[in-house]
């Protein structure tokens, strides 16, 4: 006979509180790496052990409850306020814990070539970097700090503008001496690396709007290579593989160190810049508004 007052496991709550946050056991699954039949199971153990329907399973789609509605409510808070208790404890081990969270391409071209700087100058902190490219909320998942890119509308009042971006092709200078890049039009002769994004979730890195700037939008090259992540492209480009579109912030100690050029002087603006956002539940730790002031040190540098 199963006890009524047993709490359900935390895995259970864990895989709950995702499915009912994203309406989907397939993004569910995404988040914590687990299978969507996995998430499945989790949810109808969990709803065996309570004893109520969590989830109204339609056609292509999901929809709580009232039941689920107000379980989502209670274990979101819950999972919440055991994050913040378990950072709280391991903060009490000796040495601090700095959780930042940014995506793939700004965590390998420019965080992280920098990030010894700033840990030789504060040698009892532990950077923890979390590369993602979904856009995780800072108080639900337990981080500390997020880089994020986008428009200023949507960075919140809060947020730390480090630099902005402009967008503009390069390439190796070995295939300059190949093939010269005298003006955009000779992009024709020119393998162009483009960044694989079937949403267009990111239209200013991609070719074609660059293209379009320029007025050369029926431009056909010599061939094309797609590549699933922005920090994948910059290696080839540097690998005299074609031609990139490289952002300014990301590809400036490339060209400094002269491993790629900017055969164009046209640049692009997207109006976008990089903002780094502090979680209300870190903004009193000393060591975050320490590695802010260090970002804004270096961001300066440009």
């Amino acid at each position: 006979m199963r006890n009524r007052n047993a709490l359900p496991s935390l895995d259970l709550l864990v895989g709950f509180e995702s499915a009912a946050r994203h309406l989907s056991f397939t993004k569910a699954g995404e988040e914590l790496y687990l299978t969507q039949s996995a998430v499945s199971r989790q949810i109808k153990e969990l709803e065996d052990q309570l004893g109520v329907p969590l989830f109204q399973r339609r056609h292509r789609a999901l929809a709580l409850t009232e039941a689920g509605h107000q379980f989502y409510a209670a274990a979101a808070q819950a999972l919440s306020t055991m994050r913040a208790a378990a950072k709280r404890l391991r903060q009490q081990t000796g040495r601090k814990a700095l959780s930042v969270a940014t995506t793939h391409s700004f965590a390998s071209l420019w965080l992280i070539p920098r990030l010894a700087g700033f840990t030789r100058d504060h040698p009892g902190v532990d950077v923890r970097i979390t590369a993602d490219i979904k856009m995780q909320d800072l108080e639900r998942d337990g981080l500390d700090l997020a880089l994020r890119h986008g428009p200023a509308s949507l960075a919140g009042p809060n947020a730390v503008r480090l630099f902005g971006e402009k967008v503009f092709p390069v390439c190796s200078p070995k295939l300059l001496k190949k093939k010269p890049l005298q003006k955009p039009p000779d992009l024709r002769n020119h393998v162009l690396l483009q960044y694989d994004d079937p949403d267009v979730r990111h239209p200013w890195l991609h070719w074609k709007t660059w293209l379009e700037v320029e007025r050369i939008a029926d431009l056909k090259p010599a061939g094309t290579l797609s590549f699933s992540g922005y920090e994948q492209i910059i290696p080839a480009a540097a690998a005299g593989h074609g031609v990139a579109l490289g952002r300014s912030p990301l590809v400036k100690d490339l060209l400094a160190a002269g491993e790629l050029v900017a055969p164009f002087k046209s640049q692009a603006d997207p109006a976008r810049a990089y903002f780094a956002m502090v979680s209300k539940n870190a903004s009193g730790r000393p060591e975050v508004p320490a590695f802010v002031e260090w970002l804004k040190t270096e961001a300066a540098k440009r």
